[in-house]
């Protein structure tokens, strides 16, 4: 078969990414941080501070595509210590990139007075670029501040060990990278996303394991509709042949589906309506920008009503 011209959505990396690292914690930190995941006492619970981040990173400084996670953990020595993940989707080639993570760093301290472990995931398509240190020095006058950062092309070369790890986050790294590799190649991408479906079954994972996974899988490597009905079907059958039953059905992901839609909607009729109550008479191009808004984009300028001052501050990056 050769590749069609039938286009599916744009790619989304960052909702997944930041859906996948909340509920599998634990298993990120194995794969790419094993001494920190070594040494927590994961008989508690990480905690996960999106209230105290948001006070470090106000909206209006936040950008599309990165995720930023900031974890609370105790370590087997009882102490505690707080982590911050950022996962950059599409590179930022700028001296700003290690200033922001400087800045969040020190917000930390000095508003919550704790140590904070930083991880940068370097999920980008941009070889060379590999920030993982912010200096400035001057007369004598020296800052200095270094993280750990993960590239994920370098993974290009691990290939097996991703196909053999029983780490659910080789299965997520080997999908993102296999999405990067496929864009507007909707035959290539739908025998990658097959062939990376089938390996999950594979592993010793439980039911909810294979499920929530298979759904990044089919969230990062979208594809037209029809391809995506195809895919589902063909899972189904392979369930049946092997006795399996993992609630994978079409049935199943196309319920979900139409529920999001359902909240996309909801979501963007309140936000029209708060508008025009503050604002008067809402412009066709704000309405139609609203419409086809994602849930999380809708949420984040529902939020921006109560402190904009303009039409135009609520939909400000």
């Amino acid at each position: 078969m050769t590749d069609n011209a039938n286009q599916a959505q744009p790619d989304e990396y960052d909702a997944p990414w930041k859906v996948i690292l909340k509920g599998y914690f634990k298993d990120f930190l194995a794969f790419f941080l094993p001494q920190a995941h070594a040494e927590i006492d994961w008989r508690r619970p990480a905690e996960f501070l999106d209230q105290e981040f948001s006070r470090l990173v106000p909206s209006s400084e936040s950008k599309d595509r990165r995720v930023d996670l900031l974890a609370k953990v105790w370590l087997l020595d009882g102490s505690e210590r707080w982590v911050l993940i950022h996962v950059e989707v599409h590179g930022n080639r700028t001296a700003e990139f290690e200033e922001r993570m400087l800045t969040v760093q020190y917000r930390v301290r000095d508003l919550y007075h704790r140590p904070v472990v930083a991880l940068v995931i370097l999920a980008d398509e941009e070889t060379h670029w590999r920030p993982s240190e912010y200096r400035d020095e001057m007369w004598g006058t020296q800052l200095s501040y270094r993280f750990t950062s993960v590239k994920l092309l370098d993974y290009l070369n691990r290939l097996p060990e991703l196909e053999e790890s029983d780490n659910p986050f080789a299965i997520v790294t080997l999908a993102h990278l296999r999405a990067k590799q496929t864009k507007r190649q909707p035959q290539t991408r739908y025998a990658q996303r097959w062939q990376i479906t089938r390996s999950l079954y594979r592993r010793s994972y439980s039911r909810e394991q294979v499920y929530n996974f298979c759904r990044f899988i089919e969230w990062v490597m979208a594809l037209p509709d029809d391809m995506e009905r195809q895919i589902l079907e063909e899972l189904k059958v392979f369930e049946e042949e092997n006795e399996m039953s993992y609630m994978l059905s079409a049935e199943r992901f196309g319920m979900e589906k139409g529920v999001l839609i359902g909240e996309q909607k909801g979501e963007a009729n309140v936000l029209l309506r708060l508008l025009q109550r503050r604002f008067g008479q809402v412009p066709d191009p704000v309405k139609a920008k609203v419409t086809d808004a994602k849930l999380e984009s809708l949420e984040a300028w529902t939020d921006r009503i109560l402190d904009a001052k303009t039409l135009d501050d609520v939909f400000a990056n």
